[in-house]
Formats: C-alpha cells, sequence, structure tokens
C-alpha cells in the first residue's frame, strides 16, 4: 500500500528552508532535499517536484516519509550508513599486534605495511589483506613499527641526584655578579657549499635549491651562556681538542668576568671538559691562575637535558644555522651578528625545574636510603 504523506511547513521550519537554499554553501542533496519540502509544502505533487528538482520520485516520496515520520533534521540529513564489516576479528587484529612488535624477517630492518599484511596472510586464513587494512588496525593501537626512538636511559643513583641537585640549586641562587653561574657546551657544525647557484624566491614562487651540495669540513662552536643574565657567547674553533677548552677557559676569566672572585661553570662529562686540560694548554703557574677563579659543576650522566645551554644551542641552530654555509669567516660573521641581536634583545632562558619539582616528579626513582633504628 502506497502511502501518501502530506507536509505542512511550520513558518520557522520555511524560514529556515529559505535562509539554506539562499545563503552559504552545502551539500547539493541536502538543498535539493529543502526545495522537495517547499515544493511538498506547496501543494505540489510528486511528479512535478521530481521534475523541477531534478531527482526520482522515490527520492521525493522517501524525504517526505521522513519529515513526516520524524522531523525537518531528519529529512535533511542522509541516513548513517552501515560500515563494512572488519577484515581482521579480535583475534586476528591482536596477533597483527605481536607481530608489529615482534622482531621484522631475517634481512630486514624493519616492518612495513606490506611485510605485515604478507605474515598476516600467512599466519591467518585470508587469501590477501591490503596494506591499508593493516595501517588502519596499527593507527588504532598507536603502532609504527617502521619508526624508532632513541634514548639514553640514565641511571639515577645517588651520584645522579646528587649532581642534579647542585645543578637545580645553582640555578635557583639570587644572582651574584661576584660568583657568576655560567653553562658550557660545544657542538659540531658541518660546512656545507651549494653544487649550484639556488634560484632566488620571487612573486608565487618559492626559493629553490639543488639536492647536491658539497661538504667543506667541519668546525666546532664552544657556547656560554650565563644563568642569570642575558648574555651568551659562541666561539668558533677549528678543532675541539683540551687545548682549545682551555682556551675557552681563560677567555671567562679573563676577558668576560674579569672582575669575577669565582665563576662556578656548568657543564657535561666529556673527557676534555677537565682541570688537566688547563695544564695540557699552558704552563703550571698560568694553569693554576686561570682555575682559581674557576669552580667546575657537572650534569649527571646520560643528562646533558640540564645543562641549560642546551636548549640555546637548539634556538642558534634553528634561527641561524638552519642553512648551507661553507665558508668558516661567513660562519663567524653570522653567529655574531646572531649573537650581539641576541644579547641586545635580552633573550633569557626561562628555566622551570627546580630541586622540589625534581623531588615531587622523580621521587620515585631516587635511591632508597636505609634509616638508622
Amino acid at each position: 500500500m502506497n502511502v501518501r504523506y502530506r507536509v505542512d511547513l511550520s513558518q520557522i521550519e520555511r524560514t529556515e528552508l529559505r535562509a539554506l537554499l539562499s545563503g552559504g554553501k552545502h551539500a547539493s542533496r541536502k538543498l535539493k532535499r529543502a526545495q522537495i519540502l517547499l515544493a511538498a509544502d506547496a501543494g505540489a505533487g510528486d511528479e512535478e517536484i521530481a521534475r523541477s528538482v531534478g531527482v526520482g520520485g522515490s527520492t521525493v516520496y522517501r524525504i517526505k516519509r521522513r519529515f513526516v515520520e520524524g522531523n525537518l533534521e531528519r529529512a535533511l540529513s542522509d541516513d548513517p550508513r552501515p560500515g563494512a564489516e572488519r577484515k581482521l576479528t579480535v583475534k586476528e587484529e591482536a596477533l597483527l599486534v605481536a607481530t608489529a612488535c615482534a622482531s621484522p624477517p631475517e634481512g630486514r630492518a624493519r616492518w612495513t605495511l606490506d611485510l605485515l599484511a604478507g605474515a598476516m596472510v600467512k599466519l591467518t586464513e585470508h587469501r590477501s589483506l591490503s596494506h591499508e587494512t593493516v595501517r588502519r588496525r596499527l593507527a588504532e593501537n598507536g603502532l609504527k613499527p617502521w619508526r624508532k626512538d632513541m634514548w639514553c636511559i640514565p641511571q639515577v643513583d645517588g651520584e645522579y641526584v646528587a649532581r642534579m641537585e647542585d645543578v637545580l640549586d645553582l640555578y635557583a641562587e639570587v644572582p651574584d655578579p661576584k660568583r657568576p653561574v655560567v653553562c658550557f657546551d660545544e657542538s659540531p657544525v658541518q660546512l656545507i657549499g651549494e653544487a649550484r647557484q639556488p634560484i632566488p624566491a620571487s612573486p608565487g614562487r618559492l626559493e629553490r635549491y639543488d639536492y647536491e651540495y658539497r661538504r667543506n669540513g667541519t668546525v666546532n662552536l664552544f657556547v656560554f651562556l650565563d644563568v642569570h643574565r642575558p648574555w651568551r657567547k659562541v666561539k668558533v674553533t677549528e678543532r675541539r681538542a683540551p687545548e682549545d677548552y682551555a682556551r675557552c677557559m681563560r677567555d671567562l676569566v679573563d676577558i668576560h668576568y674579569p672582575d669575577a672572585e669565582a665563576i662556578r661553570v656548568i657543564q657535561d662529562n666529556l673527557s676534555t671538559y677537565s682541570a688537566g686540560a688547563l695544564y695540557q694548554a699552558f704552563p703550571p703557574a698560568e694553569a693554576r691562575r686561570i682555575l682559581r677563579r674557576l669552580e667546575f659543576h657537572y650534569t649527571p650522566k646520560h643528562a646533558s637535558w640540564l645543562n641549560m645551554v642546551e636548549i640555546e644551542i637548539g634556538v642558534l641552530r634553528g634561527q641561524c644555522l638552519d642553512r648551507r654555509i661553507d665558508d668558516p669567516k661567513r660562519l663567524r660573521r653570522e653567529i655574531a651578528a646572531w649573537e650581539r641581536k641576541r644579547n641586545a634583545a635580552r633573550s633569557r632562558i626561562k628555566w622551570m625545574f627546580t630541586t622540589d619539582k625534581a623531588r615531587a616528579k622523580m621521587g620515585r626513582a631516587y635511591p632508597t636510603t636505609s634509616k638508622e633504628s
């Protein structure tokens, strides 16, 4: 039995449908549904509506029925479409996850989507499995077996904690010009030259450069950062030998902080970062003179993140060195310009991690101690 549905729109519904048709961007099927409802409300027959709107008679019938049995929103919207049946069962999906977390096949460095799809065909009764199916199921489980992260796992023992809290307490001190705290580290830089001259940018076109390049050797950057005032210094050297480190310490004492009673230097655990390096570079009396003004504080092993200058080196690389520079003289000029502007802008590293926060966040990692009875 063919039930004939009568559409009676309220004034508010008519206004809403006319506004839908007169402005904004909407899917054409939604606009056609609005036209069908307005025409039906005006008394037009189904065949006339179908011809004027350009749809089939069954579409007119269906839209009118959805309005009468439901409401305006239901008549304008799409019916929910049932999704395709999942190709992998729960057990098969668990098998896929376990396979992706296991070692890849012999001769392969890592799993790929195609390798996993092939493995699942062998392990299940599926004749084929697309790599898109594999990708979606892995994505739902947060897995990307073709990617790896490298990280260092520090051993949080008494020595680690002692060094960490020593550095954090120095950061938290009230600034004392007579006893400044300076972070120190180094970073190598590859000198890269262009194989062909780049094409400059122009309106509507990005700058273009050849993927080929020339290697022009490496230089080393020694970087100082004052913890309590907006000052940094970058020294470019050809090497990173103990003698280069010793000259940096002499510059720190004689040039950068000539009036300081003691300079607290926070640095990593490289073998060249030692008092012995100064005796290798200078006569004993000169080495002793410099060392009397220095006080070394070392970050824990595998904890270079505690050295504030690491952040500054990251800023330097992002703002100044993220390009091809092939000449040491040009590199020195560019770094010097960056350094002057950053010092003039009084840029600082805002350090938020404190000893109290370390004890709160890393309390479980702290070594346990036995209490005396």
